[in-house]
């Protein structure tokens, strides 16, 4: 049975309109440092990533911040958190942030927030992690992105064979209990990344 140490946390540099995100944010990051969840997170100190990786260390929690070089300065990197690593492009942010966590969330966001997204959502289609992928449908952000996916199935873009799974939580507080319970179903082996860094070490 796998344990749920740490979670890959996806979110805006922004805010956004709606201030129940930002109040989400934080509930989510009190959340995870009460149940002893470490945050991987973007590194920066902006939008909701930063109220959210601030609402973690406030509360007593462990946060990793990873970062590419060129983004140090447009994100305001927060440079307060307990492990903080600097990387060289986004390719390699985003590998080492899946590599630090047993599983994803998307909070609200932009396009980068959905970019990141939606590629760990692929790389469970093809069979590449078995790690849980959860939206933070705050609000019903993310309803568009689930009519689309709802439609790609319909038009047999999504196939049986090749179904794109996730959770979803309109709650912060539901979150982690959520992952919780989806990571304990998994053997420790399903939530390794040794699959995923053999497939990108040949590229």
């Amino acid at each position: 049975m796998a344990t749920l140490q740490k979670i890959c946390v996806y979110c805006g540099s922004g805010c956004g309109n709606n201030p129940v995100f930002a109040q989400e944010a934080r509930l989510l990051g009190q959340e995870m440092a009460k149940a002893n969840i470490g945050l991987v997170y973007g590194g920066g100190s902006v939008g909701l990533m930063g109220i959210l990786a601030k609402s973690v260390l406030e509360n007593g929690g462990h946060v990793t911040g990873i970062i590419p070089g060129f983004l140090k300065d447009k994100e305001v990197m927060l440079a307060d958190v307990q492990d903080l690593l600097v990387t060289g492009d986004m390719h390699e942010r985003k590998r080492k942030m899946f590599d630090a966590a047993q599983a994803f969330v998307a909070l609200p966001g932009g396009i980068g927030t959905l970019e990141e997204l939606v590629e760990m959502l692929t790389w469970a289609q093809l069979g590449q992690h078995k790690k849980p992928v959860l939206l933070a449908n705050i609000e019903g952000f993310w309803d568009p992105l689930a009519k689309l996916l709802d439609h790609m199935r319909k038009e047999s873009f999504i196939r049986q064979d090749m179904a794109v799974s996730y959770l979803s939580a309109h709650h912060a507080r539901d979150i982690v209990p959520m992952l919780h319970e989806a990571v304990a179903s998994l053997p420790d082996a399903d939530i390794a990344s040794t699959t995923l860094q053999d497939s990108l070490s040949t590229l």
